[in-house]
């Protein structure tokens, strides 16, 4: 039963302890890659060590019964607990519901899940068909644009897959910033962004109350539109990409060399996102961030087989 309690403790310590330590490695997206591994590889790792527990529990309860029940009655009563007591019908019966609420909070959780999962797909293939059904193509983009005075861009995962601008963005961005925010979208189609969102939603419905769910969703949320950011940088450039984001936020046209005017809108638009482009830090600071974080993915990585193996 140890090593069940120790793969346990590990998933609840997981769970609670580790999403400060994140946040604070990743809330200035220095390397939004490696935050969205750490990030997933946290929950990942969480999920295994309770999974190796609950094996390592069931194993346990199917070898040998009345050790478990002997060993968890005196765990809460001591020296009061004697064989009478455990061995009770009634004292059985109270162990087998406990396991049967447990078995049942799972059930649950899977549940939960799945709904949100499922939810989320069918939304998402709905949207991308009723994208291409009532948009029209921008040619030489194969972006789909929707007649809708707000600005804003956005990709939907389908059969097939929509980039869809709105007339308002169209209307607020000039050909380089329309090149960059589409570059954007088309590196969330590229890396799968949307599925990350879907399963890490699905997590978080799952299991409202932990903050490693509950966080890390929003989380990997903001990493993916920093990645997309640093996708569309690398081919238009950091000040093209900051004009695009003010344009589509407060529906103005900002040239990119007006920049220096256009600032003040960051402070009310995706604030984060322009400052961190703007002021990209220095190389030692970056380093030093990948170095931290790689370190965490590895541990997360080691640390459930290696509780397994020493158990």
């Amino acid at each position: 039963m140890i090593p069940a309690l120790v793969l346990f403790g590990y998933a609840i310590a997981a769970a609670w302890c580790l999403p400060p330590l994140l946040t604070l490695l990743t809330r200035r997206g220095v390397s939004p890659r490696l935050g969205l591994a750490a990030w997933l590889m946290a929950m990942a790792s969480a999920l295994a060590a309770a999974a190796a527990g609950l094996q390592s529990s069931l194993r346990t309860v199917a070898a040998d019964w009345p050790t478990l029940t002997a060993a968890l009655c005196r765990s809460v009563a001591g020296t009061a607990c004697t064989p009478e007591v455990y061995r009770s019908a009634f004292y059985s019966a109270g162990v087998a519901a406990l396991a049967a609420v447990s078995t049942a909070v799972a059930v649950v959780a899977l549940w939960r899940y799945g709904r949100r999962v499922h939810r989320a797909r069918r939304q998402t293939s709905a949207h991308a068909d009723a994208a291409h059904i009532t948009g029209r193509v921008l040619p030489g983009t194969g972006a789909v644009v929707l007649d809708d005075p707000r600005p804003a861009a956005y990709c939907v995962a389908g059969h097939p897959a929509a980039i869809v601008v709105t007339s308002g963005a169209l209307a607020v961005l000039d050909q380089p910033q329309l090149a960059a925010v589409l570059a954007h979208e088309r590196a969330h189609l590229a890396h799968r962004h949307h599925l990350l969102a879907m399963l890490t939603g699905g997590l978080a419905a799952a299991f409202p109350g932990v903050p490693l769910f509950a966080r890390g969703a929003a989380e990997v949320a903001r990493l993916t539109e920093m990645a997309a950011d640093d996708a569309a940088a690398r081919g238009s450039g950091r000040p093209t990409v900051v004009a695009a984001l003010l344009a589509l936020a407060t529906g103005t046209v900002i040239p990119a060399a007006a920049l220096g005017i256009g600032l003040s809108a960051a402070a009310h638009a995706v604030p984060a996102r322009v400052d961190r482009l703007l002021h990209p830090p220095r190389p030692a600071v970056s380093a030093a961030f990948a170095l931290a974080l790689a370190l965490v993915v590895t541990v997360l990585a080691i640390a459930p087989p290696a509780f397994v193996t020493m158990s």
